[in-house]
């Protein structure tokens, strides 16, 4: 009980500190996990409505392919964007490996089923009644998947939120194409890790706590900018 005490202590002191080292792991953890959602939401939400709202061969099997990759390992998804941006895969030449890009792209893989999954989910739950008046009042396909988008925004928002919080708390993948790198590619659940393995718990247990707190803090945020709307 000490320890964790301790690190709670410890969490408190670092944050008013600023400490340099840590506001450097705490701001990349923030612009990969940002960048990743924002680049899987911007592909996800628009791929989730679609598939929803047509009619095409193979639908089942692609909406059973994205719900199956919901739950994909991280390592998986670590190791595919390793192979592809390692020096010997078609990636190689761009130098990606073992850089904060690399570890967008792993988050993107990771959230992105996850993203279109709850699409899907959140589009399918709007009533027809709506979709119907829209098409019947002359409104082509792209502004009724914008209505139909609008009447689902709560549970966007939440799919969103879902696909953040998948991505900062990851940690399996971007430490295999990020390597872990000090004052490069280190973020806060890595972090977790390195200092837990050396046993520095109360420091674990700092660095989890402001990784807690930074998500909370985030999606308070958006909780409340939602309210206002």
């Amino acid at each position: 009980m000490g320890v964790i005490i301790d690190g709670f202590i410890q969490a408190m002191l670092l944050i008013v500190s600023l400490d340099p080292e840590i506001i450097d792991i705490a701001s990349l953890s923030l612009k990969v996990s940002g960048a990743s959602t924002l680049l899987a939401s911007a592909m996800g939400i628009p791929l989730g409505a679609f598939i929803a709202l047509n009619e095409f061969p193979l639908k089942r099997l692609l909406k059973n392919i994205i719900y199956t990759l919901m739950g994909l390992p991280p390592v998986v998804a670590g190791l595919l964007v390793f192979l592809m941006v390692s020096r010997a895969g078609p990636l190689g030449t761009y130098g990606l490996l073992f850089t904060p890009t690399a570890m967008v792209i792993a988050q993107v893989l990771l959230i992105l089923p996850i993203i279109t999954g709850l699409t899907i989910t959140a589009t399918r739950a709007v009533d027809r009644a709506i979709i119907d008046t829209a098409i019947s009042m002359g409104a082509g396909r792209l502004h009724t998947a914008l209505i139909t988008l609008n009447e689902a925004r709560q549970a966007l928002i939440v799919a969103v939120l879902a696909g953040f919080g998948r991505a900062v708390a990851e940690v399996g993948a971007v430490m295999i194409v990020g390597g872990d790198i000090r004052w490069s590619t280190r973020v806060l659940t890595t972090s977790i890790v390195l200092e837990t393995r050396m046993g520095d718990y109360t420091m674990a247990i700092a660095l989890g706590t402001i990784l807690l707190s930074l998500s909370f803090v985030i999606n308070m945020a958006l909780n409340l900018l939602q309210g206002e709307r």
